[in-house]
């Protein structure tokens, strides 16, 4: 091969390389259906170009928007989580899940045990962070500065609900925030530590359903109750984003080759914000 055509095709690589790494990239995925019925994940063009939507037509359906962008950083180095919502939020009770959704899962772990944080955007103090465009939409821009006195709730792991996870081992007791958690690390666990029950991860963690990969930083749609149901029109978001101080993880070979079969057999969608 020609020396300088050698050399760009590499700076070309590496440059390839670099954008993958800092893409904001989401994958739209079925977390659990209801009664063998799975939620609807469809694209929507009705609001703005590339939107997609979230139908949960039952309690106990959930899907979720992943991305592994941040992997490798901490709560504390988290700079921008946002997403924009397009359908009317009003048809709901103000302050109630569907009016507020969605909310965020974050598997986090200590380097041998994994646990999920999440969110209450429910809460009020949680609800004035939900802010409203000129045109409607509504969106979260999240930075670590405004959550991090917010409350976190621990799930998926033992002693969850009861303060003797590890997690609360480590920081103490409920209630919790985000600025208590900064030091923890984003980082999702593989199927088989998802699958070995001992480690109390339930059917409602963000993984996908059936193959039960996981990513780091999930926003969320439905939940086990009916308290998150969208009604025939489902929720239509864009303009994900997911972003922190210091470099995520990029996914090794095998598992983006793992993305790609998954993305075949329609398990999940890649969507670039």
């Amino acid at each position: 091969m020609n020396k300088n055509l050698f050399v760009t095709s590499l700076a070309l690589l590496a440059m390839s390389g670099a954008s993958l790494a800092n893409a904001s990239v989401f994958d739209s995925f079925v977390i659990r259906d209801s009664g063998g019925t799975p939620p609807s994940i469809l694209a929507n063009n009705a609001y703005v170009p590339g939107a997609t939507e979230f139908v949960i037509s039952a309690s106990g359906m959930k899907a979720g928007l992943g991305s592994n962008d941040i992997n490798g950083s901490t709560i504390g180095d988290i700079t921008q989580l946002s997403i924009t919502r397009h359908d009317d939020t009003t048809r709901f009770t103000a302050g109630s899940g569907p009016a507020v959704a969605p909310y965020f899962n974050v598997w986090v772990t200590d380097g041998t045990n994994y646990a999920v944080i999440a969110n209450e955007p429910s809460n009020p103090a949680f609800q004035s962070l939900f802010t409203t465009n000129g045109d409607g939409s509504k969106t979260y821009d999240l930075s670590f500065a405004d959550i991090s006195g917010t409350v976190a709730k621990v799930y998926e792991t033992p002693g969850w609900n009861t303060n003797s996870s590890w997690v609360h081992t480590l920081f103490g007791p409920d209630p919790l925030t985000f600025g208590d958690l900064a030091s923890l690390t984003i980082a999702p666990p593989p199927a088989s530590y998802i699958l070995n029950a001992a480690n109390g991860v339930g059917s409602g963690a963000p993984d996908v359903f059936g193959s039960h990969v996981a990513y780091g930083f999930n926003w969320v749609f439905g939940d086990t109750l009916s308290n998150y149901v969208s009604g025939a029109e489902g929720y239509v978001v864009s303009d994900f984003n997911a972003a922190a101080a210091s470099g995520g993880a990029i996914p090794e070979p095998g598992m983006l080759t793992v993305f790609g079969m998954l993305t075949a057999m329609g398990l999940v969608a890649r969507r670039r914000s």
